[in-house]
C-alpha cells in the first residue's frame, strides 16, 4: 500500500534522510522508532509532499507520489496527522472535522450533508468529540485535540495514514487513552504508519517495526523480533 524506496531530504544544505526504505502494508500498523533527530518527522514530511525528497521514490497504491504536492497526495489517498496535532483553536470540532474531507468531497452543492457520514464515523470512534462538536478546538485538553487531529484525517476517507507522535505532551494517562484509540483504528482496519518517541507502546500496537538511525532504517522486524534484538533493548526498550 506504502512504498517508500532510498527516499532522500532534508532542508537547504543539510540532509536529514540518507536513503530511507520501509513499507506499510495494507490494513497493517508499522511503527517508526528512533531517538531525536534520527529523521522520524522529516521520514513522514517527505512522504506526504510537506518537504519535496531530493532523491528515492514513494510509491502510494502502486502510484509514484514523490515530489507531488501535499495536497494532491491527500487526494490519492495520504492523511497525516502532524506532529504538533495542528488543529485550528477557533474553530469548532466539527469544522475542524470537516476541512478533512475537502480533499475528497465537492466543495458546493451540499458538502456538509456529502461528509454526514464520515462525521459520523468519527464520533463512533470518539463519542468525546460529538458531545463536544460545537466547542472551540482550542479549548479542548491535549488528549482531546489528538482525537481531533486523528479524527480529521479521518475525515479524508485515506488509504493510508501518517500518525506522528500522537503522545507528544499528553499525561502518561492520556497518552494510555490515545494508544488504546490507535488499537480502534487498528480494528477498523486502517492501514497506519506510526511515528511514536514512546518505543513500548508503539511495539504493542504495531504489526512490524523499523528502527531509524542517522537518516537510515538501522533495524527492522516484527515486535517480538525487536524485543529480542539487544540493541534495540539497549538503546529504547531498557
Amino acid at each position: 500500500m506504502l512504498l517508500v524506496d532510498n527516499l532522500h531530504a532534508g532542508y537547504g544544505a543539510s540532509e536529514v534522510l540518507a536513503g530511507t526504505s520501509l513499507e506499510v502494508k495494507q490494513g497493517s500498523v508499522v511503527a517508526l522508532i528512533g531517538a531525536n533527530g534520527a529523521g522520524k518527522t522529516t521520514t513522514m514530511r517527505a512522504i506526504s509532499g510537506m518537504l519535496k525528497p531530493t532523491g528515492g521514490t514513494v510509491l502510494l497504491d502502486g502510484q509514484p507520489v514523490q515530489g507531488l504536492d501535499a495536497s494532491r497526495i491527500a487526494r490519492l489517498g495520504l492523511a497525516h496527522a502532524p506532529e504538533g496535532r495542528k488543529v485550528f483553536g477557533p474553530l469548532s470540532v466539527e469544522d475542524n472535522l470537516l476541512l478533512g474531507a475537502y480533499s475528497h468531497l465537492p466543495r458546493f452543492l451540499g458538502f456538509r450533508g456529502k461528509a454526514a457520514a464520515e462525521l459520523e464515523r468519527v464520533y463512533e470512534l470518539f463519542p468525546r468529540l460529538k458531545e463536544r462538536r460545537q466547542q472551540s478546538a482550542g479549548t479542548l485538553s491535549g488528549g482531546e485535540q489528538q482525537m481531533l487531529a486523528i479524527g480529521r484525517a479521518l475525515m479524508a476517507m485515506p488509504k493510508v495514514m501518517l500518525l506522528d507522535e500522537p503522545s507528544m505532551g499528553l499525561a502518561p494517562v492520556i497518552v494510555q487513552e490515545v494508544f488504546n484509540t490507535i488499537r480502534r483504528l487498528k480494528e477498523a482496519g486502517i492501514t497506519l504508519l506510526l511515528v511514536e518517541q514512546f518505543a513500548h507502546s508503539a511495539l504493542e500496537v504495531a504489526d512490524y517495526a523499523y528502527v531509524m538511525e542517522h537518516g537510515r532504517i538501522a533495524i527492522e522486524g516484527t515486535p517480538t523480533q525487536l524485543h529480542q534484538d539487544e540493541r534495540v533493548l539497549a538503546a529504547y526498550l531498557g
